[in-house]
């Protein structure tokens, strides 16, 4: 900011200030004309607002009517930040022009009018910017520092955040050096997220682009910018970037120990991104998580499944743990369908069925390199084990799905067919157990006199 020649803080005289504020607003603004139009002024507000309420239904349909349509559907949007301005504000120049032509002081009437329009222009020009959080803080920052200027309090105010100032070393650093710093800091930010939506719709319709090569480039030129902003900030404040070069040394120092991890994942996202093992889209399956790569981020990629769940998983564990890509280098994956059959059924038949029921599945793949196969796998102890291997091109979508769908019209066409599902049966042969040959003698003499009673307890079959 300044050097070392100006290093004291400029003294304040609160009690001065306050009087001269007391002398001030009672000679401008505890007056009747000034109370009488402040009066007015709020009932005119409160009027916007409630008619807000009535005025927001019908805005509210005509935008869904026209969500088709992002040339109108937009600037509608935005005009619905600011229906209690835009309704105050004619209402406000009106009265004012009334005021005038009826020689009567308006003055208060024109300051509100020129700030409710800045406050409608600002409000529609930083609606632009895509987070909500962002705009409102950008459109109250420039309304602040318009109103200012509007009343003719600017330089006072610069004044003021000026003289509130320290020493730090060689360097007096005050109130206004960190505002500015702070909004330096902010626009290159906003000017950096620009610049990164618009570098993503190019590199979007580049084809000879892959998605990994898109997320190194952009995630490449985030920390770039952000660098940027961070040293014009440091730089708008005063300090001096080479003293922070020995202040980066012990930083560098505490990051080695103790963001470890942090440093680690960062750096394994962008080995992830240079050795295009992984993109955005990949069916990828890693311990219990199983689905396809929503977004690569700096310490973590985002895998969605369909069962609505997200898995965060940390860039590092990518790298050191065993991932299955299903969709590495061919998204055709084959999947494998156990079935057994009687041995009383046809097995070529069955065999022929089993191919129908899948081909006839519209994620079955058909052509000729990845036509449904079925091979005989085993004789087994009650079945025949059959296996039917498919191939699909999607698997994103799930395979649960898809192998049950196969297995209902296997069932309908094995029944339709007369070919049996197995169950297990068992041969019991028995060649000796103690006491069997007397209950044999029994029953044969119970049976040459007529009597079923094998136990010889004498009763008859009367």
């Amino acid at each position: 900011m300044n050097g070392a020649e100006n290093t004291d803080p400029i003294p304040l005289d609160f009690n001065s200030m306050a009087r001269s504020l007391e002398v001030w607003a009672s000679a401008h603004m505890f007056t009747w004309p000034v109370l009488a139009q402040a009066a007015i002024l709020v009932a005119i507000i409160f009027a916007a607002f409630v008619a807000q309420r009535w005025i927001n239904s019908p805005f509210d349909r005509l935008i869904q009517r026209t969500a088709h349509n992002r040339i109108i559907n937009r600037p509608l949007a935005r005009l619905r930040l600011v229906v209690p301005a835009l309704v105050a504000t004619p209402v406000v120049w009106i009265v004012y022009a009334s005021a005038q032509s009826l020689a009567l002081p308006g003055e208060v009437f024109r300051i509100a009018a020129t700030l409710l329009t800045a406050w409608v222009i600002i409000r529609l020009a930083t609606s632009l910017i895509r987070q909500p959080g962002w705009a409102s803080l950008v459109a109250t920052v420039v309304w602040g520092i318009a109103a200012l200027a509007l009343l003719g309090l600017l330089g006072p105010f610069y004044v003021l955040l000026d003289s509130v100032a320290f020493s730090a070393g060689e360097f007096r650093i005050s109130l206004l050096g960190i505002v500015n710093s702070i909004i330096v800091f902010g626009l290159f930010i906003l000017a950096a997220n620009f610049l990164i939506r618009l570098a993503e719709d190019r590199m979007a319709r580049l084809e000879g682009v892959s998605a990994a090569a898109r997320v190194l480039i952009v995630k490449i030129l985030r920390i770039a910018l952000v660098i940027a902003a961070t040293i014009v900030a440091l730089t708008s404040l005063g300090v001096d970037l080479t003293a922070i070069a020995i202040f980066s040394g012990a930083v560098g120092v505490g990051v080695g120990f103790g963001l470890q991890k942090v440093v680690s994942n960062l750096l394994s996202g962008i080995l992830l991104l240079l050795d295009r093992s992984l993109k955005p889209g990949d069916v990828i399956e890693v311990g219990d998580a199983y689905g396809w790569i929503e977004k690569m981020g700096a310490r973590y990629i985002t895998v969605a499944t369909r069962d609505g769940k997200e898995y965060l998983i940390p860039n590092e564990d990518i790298i050191t743990q065993q991932v299955i890509n299903w969709s590495y280098s061919n998204r055709a994956i084959r999947i494998r369908i156990g079935v057994g059959i009687s041995y009383r059924s046809d097995v070529r038949k069955a065999m022929d069925l089993m191919a129908e029921a899948a081909s006839a599945q519209p994620r079955v793949l058909s052509d000729e390199a990845h036509k449904p196969q079925v091979r005989l796998i085993k004789f087994g102890d009650s079945s025949v084990d059959l296996e039917l291997r498919i191939w699909v091109l999607d698997p994103e979508k799930g395979m649960m799905n898809v192998t049950s769908d196969i297995r209902l019209a296997i069932w309908d066409a094995f029944h339709a067919n007369g070919i049996e599902f197995p169950f297990p049966q068992r041969d019991l042969h028995i060649s000796s157990a103690k006491g069997l040959e007397d209950l044999v003698q029994r029953l044969e003499k119970a049976g040459d006199a007529g009597s079923p009673d094998p136990t010889g307890s004498g009763r008859s079959n009367e």
